[in-house]
């Protein structure tokens, strides 16, 4: 497995908390991706964008705010994070705010970025009107000689500081290449709070790219990472771990939920991390619900199973038939065991995703899929209520009409009369005649 991503120029984003890093990052993706916030520390993992906007193409970095004086475990990792991110930056975009002045932690950040043989711009942040421009002379003494005035809220100075980016950035082969449409299979990991999700990614790209912590919730945005496996390009997306609605914080942890929640609407594959400790809980099956309810394709990680005394195939056998048992509504779903600190059943793991998101992708022959259905009704004719109707139901037609997830139209004289066990039945005969047995069907019946 490798990354993607190292073949572009990068850029990262540092600087202390609050200063309006987040909001800079978003302004240049031109999206709002990450989480904006009056807190200091909201960004608190790297966030990583493609950014092919402007004269040249780059990764685009934010990092949690380098907070150098505190002892704080999170603040600790974050540091770690910014630090790395520095390490491999073409260009560090040193985000200093105007509003607030100099201060001692911005020219302790400045001794060490001089120290790492990278280009250093120095953005002075919220410079929005022309006093506060008179007041930006102080930070001249950082000592850095690239330097541009802007206001990421406002949009003001953006122009100045893409072209001093692109001056600085290096030559890359990818500024020739026409951009190709992407086909990698997007893959959302959710599930609750502190289950090993942010392992997971780690072990799977096999650097620390997200915070792990036995604290719930040090995740909070949604974390994009590119990989190889095999011949195929797959995307993580890193999720905060989502609680019961009522049980959601409001503010930064809101957003986060919301953000994961859309992180599962554009994927292909979910995968619900489950901690084997404690296997299919009610948390557990709301989370697999909302990727359900999507039709997403579902995978569920039970993860941590290097915690489980004396584990056999047996053991794997009852864990599964528990899950599947407690999630009675999609019980074809595969169930795949990991341990992240251990790396253990990753492979098999990208695997099943692979199969699965191929079964997604799947089409069936037009005149198979007739026959089908024409031996589902010789087994089994669907009957209509008496009160309801002197003519019966009659299904006419199964036309195969979309993939991922597989849909089906079906033309029925009287769908509403079509009672929701026959559609279970024939979900089932489609299930088993095709092989679609790992994956979410969408039927639609329409009147014809």
């Amino acid at each position: 497995m490798e990354s993607s991503e190292s073949n572009m120029p990068t850029v990262a984003i540092v600087g202390r908390p609050n200063v309006g890093k987040s909001s800079l990052f978003n302004r240049i993706i031109d999206k709002r991706h990450a989480i904006v916030a009056n807190e200091e520390g909201t960004t608190r993992d790297r966030l990583v964008a493609v950014v092919d906007r402007y004269p040249k193409k780059f990764l685009l970095i934010d990092t949690g705010g380098l907070d150098l004086g505190s002892t704080d475990h999170i603040i600790t990792k974050v540091k770690d994070q910014a630090r790395m991110a520095i390490s491999g930056a073409d260009v560090v975009l040193f985000v200093v705010d105007c509003d607030a002045g100099l201060t001692p932690t911005d020219q302790t950040i400045a001794d060490q970025l001089r120290t790492a043989d990278v280009n250093v711009i120095l953005v002075i942040n919220k410079v929005d009107n022309d006093g506060r421009r008179n007041n930006i002379a102080e930070f001249f003494s950082l000592g850095f000689w690239n330097y541009v005035c802007v206001s990421a809220h406002h949009n003001i100075g953006m122009d100045d500081l893409y072209g001093l980016v692109s001056e600085l950035l290096p030559y890359s082969l990818e500024d020739d290449q026409e951009d190709s449409e992407d086909r990698s299979i997007k893959i959302a990991i959710v599930g609750r709070p502190n289950v090993g999700k942010s392992a997971l990614v780690n072990s799977i790209l096999g650097e620390e790219r997200t915070i792990v912590s036995p604290i719930a919730g040090t995740t909070r945005d949604a974390i994009d990472s590119d990989l190889t496996f095999g011949d195929r390009q797959l995307t993580l997306i890193d999720t905060a771990g989502i609680r019961r609605p009522g049980k959601v914080g409001v503010g930064i942890e809101k957003f986060s939920v919301l953000r994961a929640m859309s992180a599962v609407e554009r994927s292909d594959v979910v995968l619900m991390v489950a901690d084997a400790s404690l296997l299919a809980t009610s948390q557990d099956i709301h989370v697999a619900g909302l990727a359900w309810e999507m039709c997403k394709g579902i995978i569920v990680v039970v993860n941590k199973w290097d915690l489980i005394n004396n584990p056999t195939e047996h053991s794997q056998i009852r864990a599964m038939n528990r899950v599947r048992d407690r999630m009675h509504f999609m019980s074809y779903i595969p169930v795949c065991f990991t341990s992240a600190l251990y790396g253990e059943g990753i492979d098999g793991l990208l695997k099943t995703v692979l199969d699965l998101h191929e079964e997604r992708n799947m089409r069936v022959n037009e005149t198979k899929l007739q026959y089908a259905l024409f031996n589902a009704l010789a087994n089994h004719m669907p009957k209509a209520p008496k009160t309801k109707s002197r003519r019966g139901i009659k299904i006419r037609k199964m036309a195969q009409v979309g993939v991922n997830p597989p849909t089906f139209t079906v033309s029925v004289n009287n769908p509403e009369l079509l009672h929701f066990t026959y559609k279970r039945y024939l979900e089932n005969q489609i299930r088993r005649e095709f092989g679609f047995d790992r994956t979410h069907l969408r039927l639609i019946y329409k009147k014809g």
